[in-house]
Formats: structure tokens, C-alpha cells, sequence
């Protein structure tokens, strides 16, 4: 590599127009965005969702300033060949998304079930029963039930609450027999 020549300046940077396309301008270009969608292999029913995400996609990136064309293009040929790789671009990832791959649509999707859908109405009944036993705790007792079900640990769980481990451990032990003696009760 040559050594730079003294009061050798760097080429200047590229310079974008300042002046930034309008939503009103992409809306323009309807029918191009509308081409690379069909010619994309979007299904009918999806293209209007796919180009609102086009259009939107688009706007967000000329407010981050993403939009940068060459200083010497026409700014409307330079808007329609960038328009035309976002449309392609979103296109493609919506046509090769799992969602597109999959979905079959049905007018009555649960008619196709061979079982009911959800959970049976005996197990309704007994979280409705639980739900009632939880309700009748003291509200030191139901906040340690509902701790075991926290990311933290209840060694975390007891030192936020200024409590040592053995009294956490202690107050849990407690709360789960009241809540058994309570279901059996309701039972």
C-alpha cells in the first residue's frame, strides 16, 4: 500500500438530499408496490396486509434515515427502486413465513376436531373450587402459595422481605396445609 501524499485529503463522503420522500409520495406508487406483491407469490387475501407492511416498513425506515439514494439519481426513480427492494424484501419474508406456509383457513375450524376443545368441564369445576380455597387464605399465606410460582428463589423471596429462609420455608409449609384442609372442606 503507497503511503498517502502530504495535504492528501479523503475523497468526500457522499452527500443525500435532505429532502425526504412523504408518505403521500410512497402512496403514489401503488401499483408498483401492488406488481412486486403479486409477482412475490402473496396470496390474494394477504395483500392488503402485506402492503400496509410495506408502506409502514418503509416509513419507519425514512424517519430512522435509512433512506439514502445516490445524489445524482431522479429522487422519483430513486424512491420507486428502493420501494421496489422493500416490497420485494417483505414479500418474500411473508410468503416464506411458517404462518403463510400453514395456515389453512376454514369457515368452522373446531368442526374439524374429533374431541372438544378445551379444557372438560370437571377440571373447570375443581379450579373454580381451588380458586375459592385461595380466596379464603390470609393474605400472608396466599402471597407465599404465589411466591413458589415466581422466577426467584424463596431465599430471594425471603430476604426482600426481611425474613430468614427457615421462616419463608416456615410460612409456605403452613400455607399449603390450610390450603389442602381448605379444598378438602369444599370437596
Amino acid at each position: 500500500m503507497k503511503p498517502r501524499r502530504k495535504g492528501a485529503k479523503s475523497p468526500p463522503a457522499a452527500r443525500h438530499p435532505k429532502k425526504k420522500p412523504t408518505v403521500e409520495a410512497m402512496l403514489a406508487e401503488r401499483s408498483l408496490i401492488m406488481a412486486v406483491i403479486v409477482a412475490s407469490g402473496v396470496p390474494a387475501r394477504d395483500r392488503a396486509d402485506v402492503f400496509q407492511n410495506v408502506v409502514m416498513g418503509a416509513w419507519r425506515s425514512v424517519k430512522r434515515g435509512l433512506y439514502r439514494p445516490a445524489p445524482w439519481d431522479e429522487p422519483r426513480k430513486a424512491l420507486r427502486r428502493w420501494l421496489h427492494s422493500v416490497a420485494r424484501h417483505l414479500s418474500m419474508h411473508h410468503v416464506n413465513s411458517a404462518w403463510a406456509r400453514r395456515a389453512v383457513l376454514h369457515p368452522s375450524p373446531f368442526g374439524l376436531l374429533h374431541e372438544t376443545a378445551g379444557p372438560d368441564l370437571h377440571a373447570q369445576m375443581e379450579a373454580r373450587e381451588t380458586l375459592r380455597a385461595l380466596a379464603d387464605l390470609k393474605d400472608w399465606q396466599r402471597e407465599a402459595l404465589l411466591a413458589v410460582d415466581q422466577p426467584t428463589s424463596l431465599v430471594q423471596y425471603a430476604k426482600a422481605r426481611g425474613m430468614s429462609p427457615g421462616t419463608a420455608a416456615s410460612r409456605l409449609r403452613i400455607a399449603r396445609e390450610a390450603l389442602a384442609l381448605r379444598l378438602r372442606r369444599h370437596r
